[in-house]
């Protein structure tokens, strides 16, 4: 059974920071990409940012998080990280980390088979 489990999301003030973890359980970590993605209310799930399990690591960023986010990944930890910096409002969302079925991230959820259950992050002023 392969689990996602991620953590980190909370409230924070504009241009605050936050890191979120995705831990993943059941299923052969390195093998695979790993997509973040989030979902205001009303809105559509939108790709975040995504890394590749490829030796020569790809990571690759939405143009609304480009700067401003990282993307990492610790393979004998079998975890995902997001290092969120200089926080905006409009980054409020349940953000989700997710498995692909590919060794490159993709931007299409339909590419991903396994979901963690999502956190919440909120930005305030």
């Amino acid at each position: 059974q392969v689990q996602l489990v991620e953590s980190g999301g909370g409230l924070v003030q504009i241009g605050g920071s936050l890191r979120l973890s995705c831990v993943v359980s059941g299923r052969t970590f390195s093998s695979y990409a790993v997509g973040w993605f989030r979902q205001a209310p009303g809105k559509e799930r939108e790709f975040v940012g995504g890394i590749s399990s490829t030796s020569d690591v790809q990571v690759r960023y939405a143009d609304s998080v480009k700067g401003r986010f990282t993307i990492s990944r610790d393979n004998a930890k079998n975890t995902a990280y997001l290092q969120m910096n200089s926080l905006k409002p409009e980054d409020t969302a349940v953000y989700y980390c997710a498995q692909c079925r590919t060794v490159l991230a993709q931007t299409t959820p339909a590419m991903y088979g396994y979901w963690g259950q999502g956190t919440q992050v909120t930005v305030s002023s």
